[in-house]
């Protein structure tokens, strides 16, 4: 597939995990991706050769949206680094266990930071480049739920997720904001396939998914023109169950 040719990638968190399958799916989509990573410099350089070595065109940049004068300031760098960016994706988040009974006032503070502020910051700073685009934002199924476990990245995803929105109308009409809410696609770090073939009951389709039904949802987003503001659930159904917002 080569519907991305000419354009160019920012993609956060996209050393690892599904930062890093989407920067490779649009790499192989024909983007040119700068993999963007805080901590793992390794993991974003093995990347990016890899996608070389396949006939892609990738580069890295190092940035810690925890501090939102840096993040602030990450497209700007970026553009210096690679041109105009055609296509952002804020992958790069943090995903604390912390009950409600549990959770300090900083812990809200630093899920709000790099999981909804620096997506905010960054995706104002694209806008202002005047230029047509898209963004999307990662998300989690449990947006529509309650994730008691980890209630501050919970409530920073759900307000990334109203941001989508606010963004969509605001940035219309050239740039195109959407979002991805995975479910069960990954395991959680230190866990493996068992978790998730644990909790495949937990949602309509009793299964599970991969990195690459995320991926696909991106692309799907990134070549549909007359899409924004959506939310697209890639959770088998999970969203349907048990909404305590509605």
């Amino acid at each position: 597939m080569q519907g991305l040719n000419g354009r160019t990638a920012l993609v956060t968190g996209g050393a690892k995990r599904l930062g890093a399958a989407l920067a490779g799916g649009v790499a192989a989509a024909g983007a040119r991706v700068l993999i963007h990573y805080h901590h793992s410099h390794d993991e974003a350089e093995e990347l990016a050769s890899l996608i070389i070595d396949e006939g892609g065109d990738a580069s890295v940049i190092e940035a810690d949206l925890a501090d939102l004068v840096v993040a602030d300031a990450l497209i700007g760098r970026a553009i210096a680094q690679v041109g105009p960016i055609d296509i952002l994706i804020n992958s790069a988040s943090i995903f604390q266990e912390v009950s409600f009974l549990e959770m300090p006032p900083d812990s809200i503070h630093e899920n709000m930071n790099i999981n909804t502020i620096a997506p905010m910051l960054l995706a104002r700073r694209f806008a202002e480049q005047h230029q047509k685009g898209s963004i999307i934002n990662l998300l989690d199924t449990l947006v529509m739920d309650y994730d008691k476990l980890h209630v501050p990245y919970h409530l920073s995803k759900r307000m990334l997720h109203t941001l989508t929105r606010i963004m969509a109308v605001e940035f219309a009409p050239y740039i195109r904001v959407n979002a991805i809410a995975p479910g069960l696609v990954l395991p959680p770090p230190g866990k493996d396939i068992d978790y998730l073939e644990g909790l495949a009951h937990s949602n309509p389709l009793q299964a599970y998914g991969n990195a690459a039904d995320v991926v696909n949802a991106a692309l799907y987003l990134l070549g549909s023109s007359f899409v924004t503001g959506q939310t697209m659930f890639v959770d088998g159904g999970r969203h349907l169950r048990g909404s305590m917002y509605e």
